[in-house]
């Protein structure tokens, strides 16, 4: 597991050594993971990769095979999820169909048995705060999919807990409700100061809304950042191939510091070093960092000639796709501003220079 080092508040929720078993199935593998207090991480994966295992875990709804969890410097391992700090929003929100707005929200509340006064403030408090004060009255089935969303989360926040989890709470809503709903709840966050795990297998979402990012693949955790360390500087293939786009091209070592691909020799500032000259490499560069000029003023490093067979309109950009003698057969996709495209400064069969910026190049090690 690779983590970004980056400064963080104490630890509030610690992990340890946590598996998971499923009869032969083994659904988390020795995961260790510190949150800090207030922190928003995201647990980011494929499905059945053990990011909704893991939050289930934390919450003691389907707890560790093995393993220690602690949460404010208490352990709470064994510990049934009614004595655990915790407010949670599901997929499915999980609302009852039969209890008003205002009795959903306060549903925890009365299960504490807490005084009708304090239910009812605290209820309007809550309501307001996620701007539905307005709807007390009415019922699950009487709102939309991101009022629900709201209720949801209203309820979760009722009892004030120490920690919030949300387990895909927006997969469920169309795309411009969850764009808005994004940032409702990071907004809510922050004021709150509420340490919070999110799981989703939306990279999007989780490059927008977290503090961290944890990446998980097939039970265990491939990197932990910030979504900048996680986009930008990749510790292996699973996790630049997951992230955004990427370009992967076979290649072979010169030496420390550069690779071949085709015929053509570049220079990298990846974190390989000691292969032989020969071996196997991947080297990793995303679509937006490869710099393509009509006319360069001057020869740059890591240049070379390629044309352009075709482009692909996205909206905001356009997707080219390059081919290169030097590349003998392997093709290059590039984004490029759509102005330049609309200028004429590129074209379909047109030639171009191409430059790989070595500091924007990852080199990962075959097998």
């Amino acid at each position: 597991m690779a983590d970004g080092g980056q400064a963080r508040t104490r630890p509030y929720l610690k992990i340890e050594g946590v598996n998971k078993s499923f009869g032969a199935f083994q659904a988390l593998k020795n995961v260790s993971l510190e949150v800090g207090e207030r922190e928003f991480v995201c647990f980011l994966g494929p499905s059945g990769c053990g990011k909704t295992t893991l939050l289930r875990a934390i919450a003691g709804l389907d707890p560790q095979t093995s393993g220690r969890i602690e949460q404010a410097g208490r352990d709470i391992s064994l510990l049934p999820p009614s004595q655990r700090d915790f407010g949670i929003v599901f997929q499915s929100y999980a609302l009852f169909p039969n209890l008003t707005v205002a009795r959903n929200v306060g549903y925890g509340l009365e299960s504490r048995k807490a005084k009708r006064a304090e239910i009812d403030a605290r209820v309007r408090e809550l309501l307001d705060m996620v701007g539905l004060a307005d709807q007390a009255g009415k019922y699950p089935a009487q709102l939309s999919g991101g009022q629900q969303q709201r209720i949801a989360l209203a309820r979760a926040l009722a009892t004030k807990p120490g920690l919030l989890l949300l387990d895909e709470p927006l997969s469920a809503l169309d795309a411009k409700v969850r764009v808005h709903l994004r940032k409702e709840i990071k907004e809510l966050q922050r004021t709150l100061g509420l340490t919070t795990i999110m799981v989703t297998h939306d990279q999007e979402e989780a490059l927008t809304m977290a503090d961290r990012i944890v990446v998980m693949n097939k039970g265990i955790i491939e990197q932990v950042g910030t979504p900048a360390e996680i986009y930008g500087d990749p510790v292996n293939r699973f996790v630049a191939d997951f992230i955004g786009l990427m370009n992967f091209l076979p290649g072979t070592v010169v030496e420390d510091g550069r690779v071949r691909l085709g015929r053509v020799d570049l220079s990298h500032q990846g974190r390989i070093q000691g292969l032989r000259a020969g071996a196997p490499v991947t080297l990793c560069v995303r679509p937006e960092d490869v710099v393509v000029r009509a006319a360069p003023a001057q020869e740059e490093a890591n240049m070379f000639p390629a044309r352009v067979t075709d482009l692909d309109f996205i909206g905001n950009f356009f997707r080219a796709r390059l081919a290169a003698d030097c590349l003998d057969g392997m093709i290059l996709a590039a984004d490029l501003p759509s102005d330049l495209v609309r200028q004429g400064s590129v074209a379909p069969g047109q030639p171009m220079s191409v430059s790989l910026p070595r500091e924007r190049i990852r080199v990962f090690a075959e097998g």
